[in-house]
């Protein structure tokens, strides 16, 4: 069995004075990637890096932004830090770590909403994201893109889909992004193939106005896997139960 938790921790700092670390001991995933830690390697708190797991930092140059980790009780057999492509590197996006010969990746793509800049980057990021997914597929390994994609990809996906249409997350050409990958490169959606047809299945919701108390949140945390991996797929959950962040951690449980 291999049990990986995805989770956007918005700061590993500010998620373990929340439990993050009681969570971990908890729930003990085999793997665990994260996102927007935060914070560099001298940042971690002990009671993270004292959990007695294997683990990889990709901290953003700009101090304090985004940054993907990933820990595991195996230790990696390879590791490879970054998407080869300069500004997403810089922005600590993507890390991949080989464990029990499947491919596991965290990645943190780019959100759109604070403006045309970020979101014209946002848009980069995910074609050069489509060439990248092809250099996965190259291994012939099982792989696994687990992470935050900041898409919510249908309807069922979003708790306002018609108020949210022309917003940055939900607009037609991410949406069409995300059926591309699923239509013509090879990804499955595990999470939603586990619970077909499903609504209300959120991973992240706003601070604002009681938004996960009134369960007004997107599916924008992913894990997109190969035939090899998503074939494999015994159990997939929301831990939605989870406060040490706008986002919760999306687990799933594959048989390997």
């Amino acid at each position: 069995m291999l049990k990986i938790s995805s989770y956007n921790v918005n700061g590993i700092r500010a998620a373990q004075r929340k439990g993050l670390a009681d969570w971990i001991l908890a729930s003990q995933p085999d793997v665990i990637c994260l996102q927007e830690i935060k914070a560099d390697e001298s940042q971690i708190p002990e009671e993270i890096s004292h959990l007695g797991y294997h683990q990889i930092y990709h901290p953003a140059q700009k101090k304090g932004y985004s940054g993907v980790a990933i820990l595991s009780k195996a230790e990696p057999e390879e590791v490879h830090v970054g998407m080869g492509s300069e500004w997403v590197d810089a922005e600590g996006r993507v890390v991949r770590a080989r464990i029990k010969g499947v491919d596991v990746f965290s990645i943190y793509a780019p959100s759109g909403t604070t403006g045309d800049v970020r979101q014209s980057l946002k848009m980069q990021f995910l074609e050069e994201f489509t060439a990248f997914v092809q250099v996965a597929h190259s291994t012939g390994k099982p792989f696994v893109f687990c992470g935050d994609f900041n898409i919510a990809h249908t309807e069922i996906d979003i708790h306002n889909p018609v108020a949210n249409k022309k917003t940055s997350g939900f607009l037609p050409e991410e949406r069409a992004w995300v059926s591309l990958m699923l239509d013509q490169h090879g990804l499955r959606d595990v999470y939603r193939e586990h619970h077909p047809g499903v609504a209300d299945l959120y991973s992240w919701w706003t601070y604002r106005a009681g938004a996960k108390g009134n369960n007004k949140g997107w599916r924008i945390d992913y894990h997109l896997a190969n035939d090899a991996l998503a074939d494999a797929r015994i159990e997939a959950v929301i831990e939605r139960e989870l406060n040490l962040s706008d986002h919760a951690p999306v687990t799933v449980t594959y048989d390997i």
